[in-house]
């Protein structure tokens, strides 16, 4: 299992609380907020011979601790819970990173991972062009080919330009996704290269101690060794390998921000008296404002542990797992910080509680690395193709584990869990049957329900087998998965009336006749719902 002794990880991530004491303090934060000023100084230092927060993700063989997927997650929740900008900008050196740990030769991985630990570098990772966001077929930047004297390539000249890149006005090298002859091709990119040139920096919502620049590559010569793995054409795969991480980080980081926001509107709601009593007394208040979202970032947390420890273990091809944390996650802490300006009230909308900062900074994480859309045309597309292709065995599967914790464990919902992802299987058939696959709502719709079906199943998975029985942190996944159980059969059978009566491809009596053969029991699933999430607020 690659990654960190637990105690390891534990001393770094006490390291970045100490940080907050010492250099990271909302004081600091604040102003670099107002001034939108990019912390380089801070960055520095962070890279640096006394902190060395780097060497987390660098590789053992390359001198640095050989983090994991499991302690880049707990990196970047901590970090998030910090400032967002920060952590961005941080983090933005891992992203540059990657196509070389993941796809560089020894020797390029000895050379350019070296500078990021011992020189402390800032690296930048410049793939998402004007016209090319997500869509890297849509590729305009060239490179091409300079032949040396015996026809062989010495060299490429880069030309094109790059948006929205992290780090890119700072970057001492950047790693540059370019087409080739053969096809999409990263290479490494120094800042002092002839023809590169960072433009103005953006002037964003949120995130503002980060910087965002566009950039202009006019004839870039870079040194056929800068071909990242020496073969070009490898591009899209290196992209592809890299989102498994990336997507996954950047899904710590809105379960960061989230729990922040919400723990900081749980304190409030303690000290908060209204009509005789504190905010935490009245249902009204938590169970609109807080419960929800301590259900959804449970269940985040749950499926980022989950994903993490497959890619530690070995696993490959974890692009659909990324691309449901990072949707789940981002679009649940985006909520929360939204519920905690409600839950402060108007001191929520003024800046001095920080909770306004914490909202414009988390709505990127809905958007960059992917937008919220694209992951769930991802999710979609591919489980879709998945089930049918194995003939409903990949959720089936899931099912029968679940109604196996159930036959063991009849507290945590699991049951109504499996009776849902089973609705959901053949609804996916079905839908497919009659080609309403092609309606990219449709898709959507079964893009949410999918990735909330398969984070219950982790939720559920972690309140089964705990890590502290009888603990109060198991007694609130417990209660978080019965209650999350709840919402995904009430969700399915809503989605389920909209998908087989929406359109005329399925009659009307066929579509009745689907929906009271679900199979899902929501009566069952709610029974004693409210009094679950009365139990929770007691926990909190």
């Amino acid at each position: 299992m690659l990654g960190l002794p637990v105690e390891e990880r534990e001393m770094v991530l006490d390291l970045i609380r100490k940080l907050k004491q010492r250099m990271l303090t909302q004081e600091k934060i604040m102003e670099l907020d107002e001034t939108e000023e990019f912390p380089e100084a801070i960055i520095r230092k962070l890279l640096g011979p006394d902190i060395g927060l780097q060497y987390v993700f660098i590789p053992e063989e390359f001198g640095g601790m050989g983090g994991g997927a499991r302690d880049i997650a707990a990196v970047s929740e901590e970090l998030a819970r910090i400032c967002l900008g920060i952590s961005t900008a941080f983090l933005a050196i891992h992203l540059g990173a990657d196509p070389i740990i993941v796809g560089g030769t020894d020797e390029q991985k000895a050379k350019w991972l070296g500078k990021i630990g011992e020189e402390g570098c800032i690296v930048a990772y410049a793939v998402t062009e004007p016209e090319a966001g997500s869509n890297l077929s849509n590729l305009k930047t060239r490179a091409t080919p300079v032949m040396g004297a015996n026809n062989e390539i010495v060299a490429y000249e880069i030309t094109g330009n790059k948006q929205f890149i992290s780090n890119g006005g700072y970057a001492d090298f950047l790693t540059v996704l370019a087409d080739t002859p053969q096809g999409p091709s990263f290479f490494i990119v120094e800042k002092d290269s002839p023809g590169f040139k960072p433009g103005k920096p953006e002037v964003k919502h949120g995130i503002r101690c980060s910087n965002t620049s566009p950039l202009v590559l006019d004839a870039v010569r870079v040194p056929v060794e800068n071909l990242i793995g020496g073969i070009p054409g490898e591009g899209l795969k290196q992209a592809n390998a890299v989102f498994g991480y990336t997507r996954l980080m950047v899904a710590a980081f809105g379960l960061g921000a989230g729990m922040e926001a919400l723990e900081r509107a749980i304190a409030y709601s303690r000290e908060r008296i209204q009509f005789g009593s504190p905010l935490i007394e009245k249902p009204g208040y938590t169970h609109k404002l807080l419960i929800p979202d301590w259900v959804h970032l449970e269940a985040a947390r749950a499926y980022v542990e989950q994903s993490s420890t497959l890619i530690d273990s070995g696993e490959k091809d974890n692009e659909v797992e990324g691309s449901i944390a990072k949707y789940y996650a981002t679009e649940a802490g985006n909520q929360a910080a939204e519920h905690a300006i409600q839950a402060f009230g108007g001191y929520g909308y003024m800046k001095e509680y920080e909770i306004e900062k914490i909202k414009r900074d988390i709505r990127i994480t809905t958007i960059y690395e992917g937008t919220s859309e694209i992951q769930q045309m991802i999710i979609g597309t591919y489980r879709w193709r998945t089930t049918v292709r194995k003939k409903g065995a990949f959720y089936d599967g899931i099912a029968r584990e679940l109604e196996i914790i159930h036959a063991g464990n009849p507290n945590v919902g699991a049951i109504s869990i499996a009776q849902a992802i089973r609705a959901l299987n053949s609804m996916i058939v079905k839908l497919h049957e009659v080609k309403l696959t092609r309606h990219q709502h449709v898709m959507f719709k079964l893009a949410d329900l999918m990735a909330q079906a398969e984070v219950a199943a982790a939720l559920a998975r972690k309140a089964h087998s705990p890590k502290n029985p009888g603990s109060t942190a198991h007694k609130r996944t417990v209660l978080c998965s019965r209650i999350l159980a709840a919402e995904l059969c009430e969700r399915l059978v809503s989605d389920a009336e909209t998908l087989f009566l929406g359109t005329e491809e399925i009659d009307p009596p066929q579509a009745i006749a689907l929906l009271d053969n679900l199979g899902v029991d929501t009566r069952t699933a709610k029974m004693n719902v409210i009094r679950d999430m009365d139990a929770l607020v007691s926990l909190l």
